[in-house]
């Protein structure tokens, strides 16, 4: 449910631990072990058939956009940043990932605030990442890599899951939970657990859930399935015919919420408490190369909104920067 800001103001309290302190621009770091962000890169690739260069590792088919963003008036309850409490325009991209077959993904990436203020948020339509670290990443990735006959190895797949249970809640929620027909009408969340510190000071963290508004399907489920680029056609259609609404909503955490794994959800999130921070109006299309040049970036966060602390967040700030890198040679 959504909260009023009153509700919300009185909830609020203050996080000791560092890790939920605001991080401004310090980007944070992921573990030393097996994998490095480069190979994750590299394993994005190859498990998609993707070249090594010019393409992106992950959402390669999408439609760059532009609107503007209003602030709710309790968006300060949450956080003081100016990116989510000032109204702004907005540059967005929806995309596929169509990269896993067995566990497709919608993403909406946007960029609020002005220059020097802006914060990139990364959002999926799933709740919840397929690994919890870097290394089991890596390895899931390794074992769906398809072998000389284009195909990968099913069984080779499935006996990694089976040993790494975590890896499968992902794709266990997506076949749980088919998506709409529409870009328009799909729900995105961003996984991790951010530090938000608002006006008073006071810090704690939050969920970013993107909620579609007053939109309806229309082309079947099925449609959009079988022909995934027939989902840039209907955005297309729909902003042609009137803007896009979505509601930005933080979802409040409680004592004992876990924060540095990925692959679960914080109890009872979908009934929770939620305070709608603003809203997203798509009025545009832009270009496909406005979106390359403003390279979004994970770790773009203006102060009032922290990093996250968990180890796939580092590592994706790293990865974003070598996948930009070798999409530019």
């Amino acid at each position: 449910m959504v909260a009023s800001g009153k509700t919300a103001g009185l909830v609020l309290r203050e996080k000791q631990s560092s890790s939920a302190q605001a991080q401004g621009s310090v980007l944070p770091r992921f573990s030393s072990g097996v994998a490095t962000p480069a190979s994750i890169v590299r394993a994005l690739k190859a498990a998609a058939g993707l070249p090594p260069l010019g393409i992106r590792a992950s959402y390669a088919s999408g439609r760059c956009v532009r609107g503007t963003y209003a602030p709710s008036d309790q968006a300060r309850e949450i956080t003081r940043s100016p990116s989510f409490t000032r109204p702004s325009r907005v540059l967005a991209r929806f995309a596929l990932d169509v990269g896993r077959p067995d566990a497709p993904l919608r993403g909406f990436s946007f960029r609020l605030g002005s220059e020097g203020q802006s914060s990139d948020m990364l959002t999926q339509s799933a709740p919840i990442h397929f690994a919890g670290t870097l290394d089991q990443m890596l390895a899931f990735l390794a074992a769906r890599i398809p072998g000389p006959d284009g195909k990968p190895d099913r069984a080779k797949g499935e006996a990694f899951s089976a040993s790494n249970p975590q890896t499968r809640q992902q794709s266990d929620y997506i076949a749980a939970h088919p998506l709409p027909a529409s870009f328009a009408r799909t729900a995105y969340w961003g996984v991790h657990a951010f530090p938000a510190t608002n006006s008073k000071g006071e810090t704690r963290f939050i969920k970013f859930k993107v909620m579609p508004v007053g939109e309806q399907d229309r082309l079947a489920a099925s449609e959009a399935a079988a022909n995934p680029e027939r989902l840039i056609d209907d955005l297309n259609s729909r902003i042609a015919a009137r803007d896009i609404r979505f509601s930005v909503l933080a979802l409040l955490d409680r004592p004992g919420d876990p924060v540095m794994d990925v692959t679960i959800r914080w109890p009872d999130e979908d009934a929770r408490e939620a305070l709608r921070l603003g809203t997203i109006v798509i009025t545009g299309v832009e270009a496909c190369g406005a979106c390359d040049e403003a390279r979004f970036h994970p770790g773009n966060l203006a102060a009032g909104i922290g990093h996250p602390p968990d180890e796939i967040f580092a590592a994706r700030c790293a990865a974003y920067i070598a996948a930009q890198t070798k999409r530019r040679r």
